[in-house]
């Protein structure tokens, strides 16, 4: 059944965002712990990045807090704020999950791009072998670039608001992944079997497209890594044009599992810092 109430034991697995009215992970992730019957509970912070710095040291003393979830805009600059980097999140240099050991010590992954292959793979879209386009590089793009390059797409098409970034983080893919053709161009989907929209928008269904639509080749696997609408505008646009839709709730659903390996959630609780205890009866003036 899972947590039916919350005591000193329950993990906690804290979310951090600003604004965070819009974020589903609390949610969905709450849902996931019951189903398993996990003894944790995600709560969600509302934190300004000029709070960040000192929100993230106090929680290293949370000792039943089993770690952080971060999304916008906050999973470049947190990276300062931990101890290790891991995996492809030390190329990234930007993370979503960060666990902390019972040491007190933050130990940072990035499982967005991870949880993007996941997702498409489990819906029968191998991203192998096909000429990818992808729209926006903050830090979620920046995570599925790197994933989808790990996942040997034919082509990589970056495109960006500030092409100078997109031309860094092409640099830095083909220095990890030097058989990956990677190259900076506009959001132009023509030509493309998957296009990606990592950017922020259709967050609140604005009229204004990540993308030419008019572009898009029927049949193109159209993703959205967008989770507060079940369908964006992008995706009902691209229906309309007979391509694929692929919403961002996937992505989110294939990090459930990642994120409770990496925390450790399934494993019996830590006696970290048990003291040795007599029953003296319950305090109630505590």
């Amino acid at each position: 059944m899972g947590v039916t109430e919350i005591t000193g034991r329950t993990r906690i697995y804290a979310h951090l965002a600003h604004p965070s009215a819009h974020v589903q992970t609390p949610q969905i992730f709450n849902s996931a712990f019951q189903a398993r019957g996990l003894d944790a509970v995600t709560v969600s912070i509302d934190v300004r990045p000029a709070d960040l710095h000192d929100l993230v040291h106090g929680l290293r003393g949370w000792r039943n807090m089993a770690g952080i979830g971060v999304t916008m805009p906050h999973k470049e600059a947190i990276v300062s704020d931990v101890d290790e980097v891991v995996g492809l999140a030390r190329h990234i240099k930007a993370v979503n999950n960060i666990r902390r050991d019972p040491n007190g010590r933050l130990i940072a992954v990035n499982t967005d791009g991870a949880g993007f292959v996941t997702g498409l793979r489990q819906a029968g879209r191998d991203p192998a072998g096909r000429h990818a386009l992808l729209v926006g590089v903050g830090g979620a793009g920046r995570a599925l670039a790197f994933a989808l390059a790990e996942a040997h797409v034919a082509s990589l098409a970056l495109a960006n608001r500030t092409r100078e970034r997109a031309e860094r983080l092409a640099l830095e893919i083909g220095a990890v992944f030097p058989d990956v053709p990677v190259s900076v161009q506009p959001a132009d989907p023509a030509g493309h079997d998957l296009v990606i929209n990592a950017t922020s928008l259709g967050m609140r269904d604005e009229t204004t497209l990540p993308l030419d639509v008019d572009r898009l080749d029927p049949g193109t696997i159209v993703a959205d890594i967008i989770v507060a609408l079940p369908k964006t505008r992008l995706m009902r646009e691209a229906e309309r044009r007979q391509c694929i839709v692929h919403p961002g709730l996937l992505m989110l659903n294939a990090q459930i599992n990642l994120v409770i390996d990496f925390f450790g959630l399934a494993a019996p609780p830590t006696t970290e810092g048990a003291e040795a205890q007599v029953d003296e009866g319950v305090d109630v003036s505590r």
